[in-house]
């Protein structure tokens, strides 16, 4: 009898924690994966990271999504987001306070900031205007402006590893010999390493 007691408390914990190989998703979850994109690897490279793309999980009518900037910003279905990175691989991170920071108020704020950007052309020159918008920027400033949390440390073009001949090419390729380098960016390796959030799925 005590066996079976234990057996059901170790289940009771797992559905409470979330023992599930599957991702739970909740509204303001950041995902990451390895974009298979022309320009995945340069960033990958000069940024000292596996991942290159970044988007923000929201759920609408039941279903998961996820808001990205690509061409144009938008919200896509999650099986189709997930499918387009390398190896249907991704990480998912969540603020580590969320239940008291991602509040139904909060989350609508987040919608209204977002709402701002969407349909936007993909920003190829990494600008730190609104004009255009690159993925790690829009979940940034959705953070930024909506919570007033800033998830990942902001950088200038000149703090990336451009020695690799691969990366060199690729900037060459975008800027000419005129890579804007004091251009403030933030980059995917930047959010990921953001000490305001904690892992809860990889595969």
């Amino acid at each position: 009898m005590q066996k079976i007691f234990m057996i059901l408390l170790i289940l009771l914990s797992c559905f409470s924690y979330g023992c599930s190989d599957e991702y739970l998703a909740q509204n303001g979850d950041i995902i990451f994966q390895t974009s298979r994109s022309s320009q995945s690897v340069a960033i990958q490279r000069a940024t000292k990271s596996k991942y290159s793309h970044v988007g923000i999980v929201y759920i609408k009518n039941g279903q998961p999504f996820v808001f990205e900037a690509i061409e144009p910003v938008k919200l896509t279905p999650f099986a189709d987001w997930v499918a387009r990175g390398d190896g249907g691989l991704y990480v998912v991170k969540r603020l580590s306070n969320a239940k008291e920071r991602l509040t139904s108020e909060a989350l609508e704020r987040m919608l209204e900031v977002g709402k701002t950007f969407e349909g936007r052309h993909y920003d190829l020159y990494f600008e730190w205007s609104d004009d255009r918008i690159y993925c790690s920027e829009l979940v940034w400033k959705i953070y930024k402006r909506a919570l007033n949390l800033e998830v990942g440390e902001l950088q200038t073009m000149e703090e990336f590893d451009f020695s690799d001949p691969l990366v060199q090419a690729k900037v060459r390729e975008r800027f000419g010999e005129s890579l804007p380098k004091n251009e403030t960016v933030i980059s995917p390796a930047a959010i990921f390493a953001s000490d305001l959030l904690v892992t809860v799925y990889e595969r």
